[in-house]
């Protein structure tokens, strides 16, 4: 299903709404398990596997919202989705109120929020004035959420995902004034716009940050496990924490497995083989996921095949892959090596 006037979609459910998320998990004493916004990454077979292994939330990459709205060829590229897909998010970018409503107004009954992306710090997006652009400018920010929460008021959940200032204090102004506006909840990423991914998120700015509104806080940054997902939680006072590099390596993380499971694989290319993932996005996809878990050789041949044809070969000639309705699907913990015929000669 993609965003057409002509799609039929059912009504969104109240167990989907992120905010009533938010207190069910409070409920259980630990953070809503975020899957964040990727580009490329977060399309729909992906968003299956990561819900299959406990994500509660999960997000499309981000959407440009005037391609978006302008071009036909981008809403079928950019978004699909199915029933299936609760609760997701839709990241998208945008610098002003006319396109942001204007995409707002096509997308929101597929989608059970929309997150406005204020913090990617790529700079193509910065010079079209969105992403890391608008963290300089929380009035026009402020301006938009409003637009939106006049026009659908509780119809529509609107989220902005922002990074941390060099001045603290400037990131309370943002927050307290886009709350003011009446977002529904904020994302935080522990690194302002010019800090490397190596350098350590900073916690006690997303804290305070929390600390500084009454809306849910996320907390993004430095997620790799299970363990470290009720770390961040604990440290910041955050309802949810956000996984994006983490959950990529591994889509398991948040069921509790330290790297990617064998069964995630399986269940992987069932998802990317029905929904048709091009081959460079899956190969790319299956690289990350076992990185990890097998040796490095191994992964190198893995790279090195050229279709799609070729990468399912190379998968049933050195495993068992099991399919959808065969016994165990999806429940391997392990790699499933095939032994091969020379080898069971030798045995």
């Amino acid at each position: 299903m993609s965003a057409s006037p002509n799609a039929t979609v059912s009504a969104r459910r109240p167990e989907h709404n992120p905010l009533n998320i938010f207190k069910k998990c409070a409920a259980e004493s630990r953070p809503a398990f975020i899957c964040g916004p990727m580009v490329r990454y977060s399309k729909l077979p992906f968003r299956e596997l990561v819900r299959h292994f406990k994500a509660d939330i999960v997000y499309t990459p981000m959407i440009l919202a005037r391609e978006f709205v302008r071009n036909d060829i981008a809403r079928l590229s950019d978004f699909t989705t199915n029933e299936d897909d609760r609760c997701v998010i839709v990241q998208v970018g945008a610098n002003n109120e006319t396109d942001l409503l204007r995409f707002v107004e096509m997308i929101h009954p597929y989608v059970d929020a929309i997150g406005l992306n204020c913090g990617c710090p790529i700079k193509e997006q910065v010079r079209e004035g969105i992403g890391a652009a608008l963290m300089t400018e929380p009035e026009k920010v402020a301006r938009m959420v409003q637009a939106v929460k006049e026009k659908y008021g509780s119809k529509v959940l609107i989220e902005t995902k922002i990074r941390i200032h060099k001045d603290l204090n400037e990131t309370v102004r943002f927050v307290q004034m886009v709350e003011a506006a009446g977002v529904d909840w904020i994302t935080v990423h522990g690194r302002t716009k010019t800090t490397r991914s190596s350098q350590p998120a900073d916690f006690e700015a997303i804290r305070l940050v929390k600390e500084s509104v009454s809306c849910p806080v996320v907390a993004n940054g430095d997620c790799f496990s299970l363990a470290d997902a009720y770390e961040i939680g604990e440290k910041t006072g955050c309802d949810g924490v956000m996984a994006v590099r983490g959950i990529l390596a591994n889509p398991s993380m948040f069921a509790g497995y330290d790297k990617t499971t064998w069964g995630a694989v399986e269940v992987f290319w069932d998802l990317a083989s029905a929904y048709g993932l091009p081959f460079r996005i899956t190969q790319h996809h299956l690289s990350v996921m076992l990185e990890k878990v097998l040796k490095r050789e191994v992964v190198k041949q893995m790279n090195d095949t050229k279709s799609l044809v070729e990468l399912i070969d190379w998968f049933d000639d050195n495993f068992e892959l099991r399919r959808r309705g065969e016994a165990r699907f999806g429940e391997s913990v392990e790699p499933a090596w095939r032994v091969r015929r020379e080898e069971m000669a030798r045995i």
